[in-house]
């Protein structure tokens, strides 16, 4: 029996890349997962499906609060409960290394309403099914560039928000039983960043290697690994934390 047998989780962008790795390792360990994405999760399901878990499919926006609401209350109608959430959507295509002058507003509003405005929403969406089911945890994604990075302002802010959200959930949430943490993500070789800009990607691949003491590649699995830690039983006495995964390129 895996260690999250019984419960049932919310993953969101679980279509591909890290987030479908999360939802194949919480689908492992015995929970029941939904993978909501803009994109179709069939993939993601086949996954679980092929080691035998269990994980629905559910298409939408994180910045649509009716979307993310019904989402929460669907989860519920379906498995009876609500105990996980992993807020791994985020935005970071199409981006370039540019200097904070030459970034677009309207670039820099969009990277604000999906990266930090969706993960508030689908906080206060899923907190009160979490309550009722009797605690929970929550694990919010995050970015090493939070800590400095490559010049893309409002990414690395974006990020900052997480973590300073996470802080706040933390302190209101605990007393209902339910912990919130931050999963700093290192530069991982993603299926996401395959897809940005290849002078983007060498820049920070060299900065990050350059600085990085275990100097292999992250992968997917390595995160999901980390974030395994924030949902278990294993990190009860553990909120308002953020977890850094980067192989020490940022030590604090």
């Amino acid at each position: 029996m895996g260690r999250l047998s019984g419960k049932v989780a919310i993953v969101t962008g679980g279509a591909r890349g890290i987030g479908q790795a999360y939802v194949v390792a919480l689908a492992r360990e015995g929970a029941s997962v939904v993978s909501f994405d803009v994109n179709d999760s069939g993939a993601t399901v086949g996954a679980v499906e092929r080691i035998g878990g269990i994980a629905v499919s559910a298409r939408g926006d994180v910045t649509d609060d009716a979307a993310v609401n019904k989402l929460a209350a669907d989860t519920v109608e379906r498995f009876g409960r609500l105990d996980i959430l992993v807020n791994n959507a985020g935005l970071l295509a199409p981006l370039s290394i540019a200097s904070s002058r030459d970034i677009a507003l309207d670039d820099f509003d969009r990277i604000m309403k999906v990266n930090v405005r969706g993960v508030f929403q689908c906080v206060r969406a899923a907190a009160p099914h979490m309550k009722k089911s009797g605690g929970g945890k929550i694990v919010n994604i995050s970015s090493t560039t939070a800590f400095g990075g490559p010049p893309m302002l409002h990414y690395i802010a974006s990020k900052g928000a997480v973590i300073s959200m996470t802080y706040a959930m933390a302190a209101e949430l605990g007393p209902d039983n339910i912990c919130v943490n931050t999963l700093a993500v290192g530069f991982t070789e993603s299926e996401g960043v395959e897809e940005q800009p290849s002078e983007v990607v060498d820049a920070v691949r060299a900065a990050v290697l350059g600085r990085r003491p275990i100097k292999k590649s992250i992968t997917p699995d390595d995160m999901a690994r980390a974030m395994m830690f924030l949902v278990t039983e294993e990190s009860d006495f553990v909120t308002g934390h953020t977890l850094v995964v980067d192989g020490g390129f940022v030590m604090r």
